[in-house]
């Protein structure tokens, strides 16, 4: 038997997301068109223990965001694609790879890099509104670091990142030439960027830092 109970109020739509666990909920239903127990929301979800989960879900099913049914003793849940909400339930979801897009961006600089790439929680999407972006940067070794054009071009991704999130961009920058030395000494960001960098220009971090260790 269904259970769904479209009551969204129409005055206040906005109101269909009103904590950080909404989100997750709706990004772990949205993910798949199989039906899901409270229970295996809870599991999937990032942030969130399963009595705070059970209450989301019935309110956002009493809102028809989400649909339920009842399955025995349990109850299933489906994101409802065809609510009002869901294109901009979507939008926001796409919020993460549409900033990976914008490589066109990097595409079109006057200096080439050797390699771009997102990292740390970024990379991961496990980041918070106090996060930064992080993003590593590989000048070409015949570039100087002080090369006007390319520090115009620096700086305006860091801007750009903070008009497209409201996040700082965290840059971490090294010549080509420097690509040897973090091979040998294999600092911390070594790691990060062999196990979650998505590259945006150049070859992938593993190919410039070997794949492992």
């Amino acid at each position: 038997m269904s259970a769904t109970l479209i009551d969204m109020n129409l005055s206040h739509p906005w109101a269909l997301i009103r904590s950080p666990i909404d989100m997750e909920v709706l990004l772990v239903l949205r993910g798949t068109t199989r039906p899901l127990t409270g229970r295996e929301v809870a599991r999937l979800v990032r942030a969130g223990w399963q009595p705070a989960v059970d209450a989301v879900l019935r309110r956002l099913a009493g809102e028809g965001v989400v649909r339920l049914q009842e399955a025995g003793n349990a109850y299933l849940y489906t994101f409802n694609r065809e609510h009002l909400g869901a294109p901009a339930i979507e939008l926001l979801a796409g919020i993460r790879p549409e900033l990976e897009r914008r490589r066109a961006e990097i595409a079109a600089w006057q200096v080439a890099p050797a390699h771009v790439s997102l990292f740390g929680s970024a990379a991961r999407g496990d980041g918070d509104a106090r996060s930064d972006i992080d993003v590593f940067v590989v000048r070409p070794a015949r570039v100087a670091e002080d090369d006007p054009r390319w520090r115009a071009q620096l700086e305006r991704l860091s801007d750009d990142v903070y008009a497209w999130t409201g996040n700082h961009a965290g840059l971490s920058e090294v010549s080509e030439a420097d690509m040897g030395r973090l091979r040998r000494e294999r600092p911390p960001i070594v790691a990060e960027l062999r196990q979650d960098a998505i590259t945006l220009a150049g070859p992938p971090p593993t190919k410039l830092l070997g794949a492992t260790g």
